[in-house]
C-alpha cells in the first residue's frame, strides 16, 4: 500500500513538473510576441510612419493566425507537440532576428506575420497536448486554468523587458535612450527568448497518436460545425473575444477624452490584466466545484452589466474598478471554453477544433478594431460599449445551452 502511495505521489509530481515546463515554455514564446507587438510599433512611429501604418502592422500579428490556424491544427493532430513547437520556435526567432539586421518597416511587417503565425501554431499544439493528457473534466478545467496564466504573465514580461532594453541598451553602448542600438538590443532579446521555449519543452514525453477505429470515416473539422454545441461555443467565444478587444481599444479613447495621463490609462488597463491573471490562479483550486456553462453564462451577464455602466464612470478610480471587475469576469472564461471544447470534440480533431477557435478569435482581432473605430467616430464610443454589452447579455443564453 505504501509503495502505491509513493508511486502515485511521484507520478503526480512528474505531471506537475511537466505542466510547469510547458507553462514556462508558453510564457517565453508568447512573451517574445508580446514584446515585438510593443517594440515594432514604437520603432515604426520613431521612423515617422503614420498611426494607420502602425495599425496595419499590429493587425498582421493576428492576420497570419487566421489563415494558419486550421492547417496548424491538422499538423498538430498528425505530429503531436514537439515538431510544431520546434518549427514555431525557429519561425518566431527568425521574425525577431530580421528586425535586428534590417530595422525597416517592411521587415517589421514580415516579422509580425512570422511571429504571429508561429506563436499561434505552437499554442495550438501545446493546448492540444495538455487537453489530451487530462484524465477527467475536473483536471481539464484545472490544467487549462494553469495554462491560461502563461499569456497573462508573458503580456507583462515581454513588453517590460523589451522596454527596458530600448531605453538602456543604447546608453550602455555609448548612445542615447531609445536609439537604434536600444531597439536592436530589444530585438536580440526577443529573438533569443523562443529558444528558451525549446529548452523547456524538448524533454516533454509525446502522447501516443489517436487511433481511428477500423472502418471509421475520416472526419474534418467542418463536420464539427454541424454540431449545435460547437456552433454555440464558437459564437460565445467570438462575443467574449470581441469584449476583450473593445475594452483594450475603447479605454484609451475614453481616457483621452477625459484628459487622463498615459500612466493613468495604462494603470486602468493594467488592473484588467492583473485581475484576469489572478482569477486564473484561483480557478484550479475550485475546479471540482465549477461548471463550465454556469461560469461562462455568469461572466457574460456580468460583462454586459459592466459595459452598461462603464461609459458613465468619469473618474480614474471608478473606471479602474470597472476594469478590475471586467478582468475577473473575462479572465475566468478561457479555461472553461477550452475545457468544453475538448469535451465536445473527438480526440482525432482536437488540434483542428483549437485551430478553428483561434482563427475566429484572430479574425475578430483584425476586423473589430477597424469596426469599433468607424462606429466610434460616427455614434461615439459609449454606444459601442452599450451595443456590445447588450449583445453579450443576450448571448448568455447560448452559453447556458452548453450544459451537457
Amino acid at each position: 500500500m505504501s509503495v502505491h502511495h509513493v508511486d502515485s505521489g511521484s507520478e503526480a509530481r512528474d505531471q506537475t513538473w511537466a505542466l510547469l515546463r510547458l507553462i514556462c515554455g508558453h510564457i517565453c514564446l508568447h512573451g517574445s510576441m508580446a514584446g515585438l507587438r510593443m517594440a515594432a510599433p514604437l520603432l515604426a512611429l520613431r521612423q515617422g510612419h503614420s498611426p494607420l501604418a502602425v495599425g496595419v502592422l499590429l493587425a498582421l500579428f493576428s492576420l497570419t493566425q487566421v489563415f494558419l490556424a486550421l492547417p496548424a491544427g491538422r499538423y498538430a493532430d498528425r505530429h503531436g507537440l514537439k515538431r510544431p513547437m520546434g518549427l514555431g520556435v525557429v519561425a518566431a526567432s527568425l521574425g525577431a532576428s530580421m528586425a535586428v539586421l534590417w530595422p525597416q518597416f517592411w521587415v517589421l511587417c514580415l516579422g509580425a506575420l512570422l511571429m504571429g503565425g508561429s506563436t499561434g501554431a505552437a499554442s495550438i499544439a501545446l493546448q492540444r497536448h495538455v487537453g489530451r493528457a487530462a484524465r477527467d473534466t475536473t483536471e481539464l478545467k484545472r490544467v487549462f486554468s494553469w495554462l491560461a496564466i502563461g499569456p497573462a504573465v508573458s503580456n507583462f514580461v515581454g513588453p517590460v523587458a523589451a522596454g527596458l532594453l530600448i531605453d538602456h541598451a543604447g546608453v550602455w553602448m555609448g548612445g542615447a535612450a531609445g536609439d537604434d542600438n536600444g531597439f536592436r538590443g530589444a530585438f536580440v532579446m526577443l529573438a533569443l527568448l523562443p529558444w528558451l521555449t525549446w529548452l523547456w519543452v524538448r524533454h516533454t514525453v509525446e502522447l501516443p497518436p489517436v487511433e481511428q477505429p477500423p472502418g471509421a470515416t475520416h472526419k474534418h473539422v467542418w463536420h464539427l460545425l454541424s454540431e449545435p454545441r460547437m456552433r454555440r461555443l464558437l459564437m460565445v467565444n467570438w462575443l467574449l473575444a470581441s469584449c476583450w478587444d473593445v475594452h483594450t481599444f475603447v479605454v484609451p479613447v475614453l481616457g483621452h477624452e477625459r484628459a487622463f495621463s498615459a500612466s493613468v490609462i495604462g494603470s486602468i488597463l493594467g488592473g484588467f490584466a492583473i485581475a484576469a491573471a489572478a482569477v486564473r490562479v484561483v480557478m484550479p483550486l475550485l475546479a471540482s466545484h465549477l461548471r463550465e456553462w454556469v461560469v461562462v453564462s455568469g461572466a457574460m451577464l456580468v460583462t454586459g452589466l459592466l459595459f452598461a455602466v462603464y461609459p458613465l464612470m468619469v473618474s480614474p478610480w471608478s473606471m479602474g474598478a470597472c476594469s478590475v471587475l471586467l478582468g475577473l469576469a473575462l479572465g475566468s472564461v478561457q479555461p472553461m471554453i477550452m475545457s468544453t471544447l475538448h469535451q465536445i470534440t473527438p480526440h482525432a480533431l482536437h488540434g483542428q477544433a483549437l485551430g478553428l477557435r483561434l482563427a475566429s478569435i484572430n479574425l475578430s482581432s483584425v476586423l473589430m478594431p477597424m469596426l469599433f473605430g468607424t462606429a466610434g467616430m460616427v455614434v461615439g464610443v459609449s454606444v459601442v460599449f452599450w451595443t456590445l454589452g447588450a449583445m453579450v447579455s443576450v448571448g448568455s443564453r447560448l452559453a447556458w445551452k452548453l450544459r451537457p
